[in-house]
């Protein structure tokens, strides 16, 4: 329960600035989606039975996901942490860490669900969307918003100084990303780098959403699904021993 009073504190908050927030996560991918799509696109060969622009839209919705759990669980806590002291304020009423994290993560996989939602609707609208299972989409998000939510409150535990996030961002997100098969299929990439994809969990994302956004439906999906969710399950006592050792020890 106190989990979801400080989600709906989070969002209290969040009411107060969601424009420009949505606005900012909004621009980022339409930019990569137009000059990719359109302009790199128009000099790209179809790529398994698809024009580039098709291939990369669900791409983006799994991206923009992951990019909005990420910064909320970086950026965002850190300033609740290190500027706000809000999470020690918590700590002295009937509030653990686990209360804390738990209600982090919540917020930050509704963004990244909320976000998601947002690059689907506009990719619906560009015609990029090819059957009634992407509606499933927006469910599916759930699930790799608490793992790269996870990751990123791990990372805060750690960081010392908000510049350390340059580290997380340059080393992990962008390299996660753009290996991913957003951009192109990771089955044109060297056999070795196609098995490291298997430990990039934006890798099965996109790979659940462009299924679901084509209709393209097979077993294989709950593998990737099951695949995050497992990464989701081994990080949340990680992210609670991190900040423990951060607010308590």
């Amino acid at each position: 329960m106190a989990a979801l009073r400080l989600f709906f504190r989070h969002i209290a908050v969040f009411k107060k600035t969601w424009y420009t927030s949505i606005m900012f996560n909004f621009f980022e991918p339409m930019f990569y989606l137009t000059a990719m799509g359109y302009g790199l696109g128009s000099f790209v060969q179809d790529i398994d039975g698809l024009a580039y622009i098709q291939y990369i839209a669900p791409g983006m919705v799994a991206s923009s996901a992951m990019f909005a759990a990420s910064f909320e669980c970086t950026y965002g806590s850190f300033v609740r942490l290190y500027y706000q002291k809000l999470f020690q304020a918590m700590l002295a009423g009937p509030t653990t860490v686990r209360d804390i994290v738990a209600g982090d993560i919540l917020y930050a996989t509704f963004k990244s669900m909320l976000f998601g939602v947002v690059i689907l609707t506009v990719i619906t609208a560009l015609g990029q969307v090819q059957s009634w299972w992407a509606l499933l989409i927006p469910l599916f998000l759930i699930i790799p918003g608490l793992t790269f939510s996870l990751l990123a409150i791990c990372c805060t535990g750690i960081a010392l100084t908000i510049d350390n996030f340059n580290y997380y961002v340059t080393l992990f997100l962008t390299p996660s990303y753009l290996f991913s098969g957003v951009f192109f299929p990771i089955h044109s990439m060297p056999s070795w780098a196609q098995v490291a994809a298997w430990i990039n969990p934006i890798y099965h994302s996109v790979e659940v959403c462009r299924a679901l956004a084509l209709g393209n439906i097979a077993p294989g999906l709950l593998v990737h699904a099951g695949v995050l969710g497992l990464l989701a399950v081994l990080l949340m006592p990680l992210a609670v021993k991190l900040m423990t050792k951060r607010l308590v020890m």
